[in-house]
């Protein structure tokens, strides 16, 4: 499986893991995409700086080929899932109390 194939799948599994798993349904929040603007610059600014230095090179049968600040445009899909999953994941365990029942069991 190619890393095309691989980001064009987690893409759509991470919508479906915020809108039916966690039902946080952070897609459809401004504070989401506000959140991913802040965001999406610096992830530009590393993936730019790890590729145009060579510390990660991708071979080119397993990628498109379309490159934005350097690195392939999969890492902008990776990169979006991922934001998308752990800000969901971030928002259903706090939800939960998560943090707080941690903290009292470390008294």
């Amino acid at each position: 499986m190619s890393y095309t194939q691989l980001a064009l799948m987690a893409v759509p599994v991470a919508i479906l893991f915020d809108l039916f798993i966690t039902r946080r349904r952070m897609i459809l929040r401004r504070a989401f995409w506000t959140s991913y603007a802040i965001i999406l610059p610096f992830q530009l600014l590393t993936n730019w700086w790890l590729t145009s230095r060579e510390i990660v090179m991708y071979r080119g049968e397993f990628i498109t080929g379309l490159r934005i600040a350097s690195a392939p445009i999969e890492d902008l899909l990776f990169g979006f899932a991922l934001i998308l999953g752990v800000i969901s994941l971030w928002i259903f365990w706090g939800a939960r109390g998560v943090q707080q029942e941690r903290g009292r069991t470390q008294e």
